[in-house]
């Protein structure tokens, strides 16, 4: 969109401050806190309840006229009557009305996948994208929970959806600066306006804000994060993205959301602008990023460039209270992993949740016991970080486990951090004897002199045909499995592939691998697929760059798969799954082409507790 780049640059020019280190000042009085949370004693029946327009330093519909975004605001009748100041809890959203359910999508059905390709034909589809719908209108439970506590709770419309003014951009600065807009207001350094157009003041408010949401609400914290704007003191970003290049793609490939098969940043715009703003107001922009999203080639471009908030860590204040859920096939479990990892990096305060659940966040009454005997719900321990970060409260959160994790039991634990610090890589080689036959996974190096060869029909199989029977020769995938596990084995962070093959007939291909738990010999029960990874042959060397492949040519190709943490249970065999395209997530192209792999010289590493001992092979 013709606004990027100027956006771009004045979110480069933000210095970097140091993050931050404690919370703040004691709190004063008006609040009453127990065993170091905050009780709800203000009344939500009496609380004052206020809509206002807020002045942004945008215009994304180019009218000339500077776009507000509307901010719903819920706080206690004491800071009206008795002069009370509180902070805030904002969730922002491009999701609060007016959406468009019936968005038109791409086939992913495409004759080929030449560097030259399209994506095919529109369809038209009944589903919604794939991020996490809000329902919060005030009241909701945001102000139910947080208002009788002492907060102000506050719902934002996002740029160019809802009533807010203008149109949306999916991602980018325009959007985060629009955000940023209410905190600036909420500190004094913006304007709002109520419905009569007279200007509006917070002086009701202590200036500091806590963001919070799921999904796309849960990623706009990330972003304007990155702003280092001064006021925003935490972060508790749920299933949120960090990246939106990993969201649409993978290493070169165009890769859906799961669930949610065509669906591509345009979609999403359409679909939180509405009908009437993206046949209309917003055509031109939502062209534009049909464009610039480039479904051809998959490369990381300059789009996508200012849609990755993870070089923005650096200049992150806030701390950060991070949940996902580690069976997350929307926003997967590379977002929060690469966000985490970059937060450690700059030394940014931090607190992670995962659960097993999917997209969304584990559930107010999810409860986790700490080493020292005492449980907490994960309402809880939200409610708990944003007493310390924004009243002060001076409880222990900071000095309990870093990172709580759900196990496949469902029961919660905690750790010191997360990927488990006795976490050591483990390379597992892959052997086989024959070209047909399913191969095996060994401690060290492959072995064995066939190579395999495997033909693409992803349209007609699914993945889980693919992965099923791993005794079994099947022509279109290759299966490598473990000895029977001595003991339970767990991993924790990225497995990674590197396969030597060759694309046989065509320029261009799918590759995709499974991580898959078989269980016992035997066992009749369906495989787990633990994770999964995707990579474009024609990205091989680079995820900016592709070049057609050379048929035939053997060579060696890395790829890694979404984090995980995973226990593999003693007798159970582990196996790696390679086939070609995925009709879960990747285009599907005209069935025939033909991959061969040397096994030999291949191998899987994994991420393991207490490395090769642990693995016992």
């Amino acid at each position: 969109m013709r606004i990027l780049g100027a956006y771009a640059v004045g979110l480069a020019l933000v210095a970097a401050p140091l993050p931050a280190r404690a919370a703040p000042a004691a709190p004063p009085p008006g609040i009453v806190v127990q065993d170091g949370m905050t009780q709800p004693v203000f009344s939500l029946e009496e609380a004052i309840e206020e809509r206002v327009w807020v002045e942004t330093p945008l215009d994304t519909d180019h009218d000339g006229r500077r776009d507000r975004v509307v901010a719903d605001i819920s706080r206690p009748r004491e800071t009206s009557t008795e002069g009370l100041r509180v902070p805030v809890i904002l969730e922002h959203s491009p999701y609060r009305k007016g959406t468009w359910g019936d968005v038109p999508y791409p086939s992913v059905l495409v004759d080929d996948l030449p560097q030259n390709s399209s994506a095919g034909s529109s369809a038209r589809r009944a589903e919604q994208p794939a991020i996490l719908r809000a329902k919060a209108n005030l009241p909701g439970q945001l102000d139910d929970y947080y208002v009788p506590r002492g907060y102000a709770v506050v719902l934002g419309q996002s740029v160019g959806t809802g009533d807010s003014d203008g149109c949306p951009t999916s991602g980018d600065s325009a959007e985060t600066l629009g955000t940023k807009a209410i905190i600036d207001w909420l500190n004094g350094r913006a304007r709002a306006y109520d419905a009569s157009g007279a200007p509006v003041r917070a002086g009701w408010t202590t200036g500091a804000v806590g963001m919070t949401g799921a999904s796309y609400n849960g990623t706009l914290p990330n972003m304007v994060a990155t702003t280092g704007v001064e006021g925003l003191k935490t972060i508790v970003p749920v299933a949120a993205i960090s990246n939106w290049y990993d969201y649409y793609r993978a290493n070169g490939l165009v890769v859906a959301p799961g669930g949610y098969q065509g669906e591509d940043a345009d979609i999403l715009t359409m679909y939180t602008a509405g009908q009437a703003r993206s046949e209309g107001t917003c055509a031109d922009e939502i062209a534009e990023i049909t464009e610039e999203q480039d479904r051809v080639t998959g490369d990381y471009t300059r789009f996508w460039k200012e849609r990755d908030y993870l070089p923005g860590a650096r200049k992150v204040r806030a701390s950060v209270f991070v949940v996902h859920g580690l069976n997350d096939w929307n926003v997967k479990t590379g977002q929060f992993a690469d966000w985490w990892e970059q937060l450690d990096r700059y030394g940014v305060p931090r607190k992670l949740w995962l659960h097993q659940g999917g997209h969304g966040g584990p559930g107010n009454a999810a409860t986790v016991t700490l080493p020292d005997g005492r449980s907490w719900t994960y309402k809880q321990t939200e409610n708990r970080w944003f007493d310390y970060w924004l009243w002060g409260v001076k409880n222990d959160i900071m000095a309990e486990p870093r990172a709580v994790l759900q196990r496949e039991d469902r029961v919660y634990t905690t750790y010191r951090d997360w990927p488990d610090p006795a976490t050591r890589e483990v390379s597992v080689g892959l052997s086989a004897t024959d070209p047909t036959a399913p191969g095996r996974l060994v401690g060290h190096g492959g072995q064995g002199r066939a190579a395999q060869s495997l033909v693409d029909s992803g349209r007609t199989i699914t993945p889980a045909e693919l992965v099923a029977g791993p005794d079994t020769a099947n022509p279109n995938r290759l299966v490598y499995t473990s000895p029977a596990l001595g003991r339970d084995v767990r991993i924790s962070g990225r497995p990674e592939l590197r396969v030597r093959l060759s694309v046989d007939n065509r320029t261009a291909a799918n590759l995709t691998g499974y991580l898959v738990d078989y269980g016992p010999v035997g066992a009749t029960d369906a495989p787990v697929v633990v994770t999964r990874g995707w990579l474009d042959p024609q990205n091989r060397t680079s995820e900016a760059h592709g070049q057609p492949v050379r048929p035939g040519r053997l060579a060696d190709y890395r790829w890694t798969m979404e984090p995980k943490d995973y226990v593999f249970r003693a007798g159970h065999r582990f196996g790696l799954v390679i086939f070609s395209s995925d009709q879960d997530y990747t285009l599907l192209p005209l069935p025939g082409t033909r991959l061969t792999v040397l096994p030999k010289s291949s191998t899987l590493t994994l991420p393991v507790v207490g490395g090769r001992t642990a693995l016992g092979f």
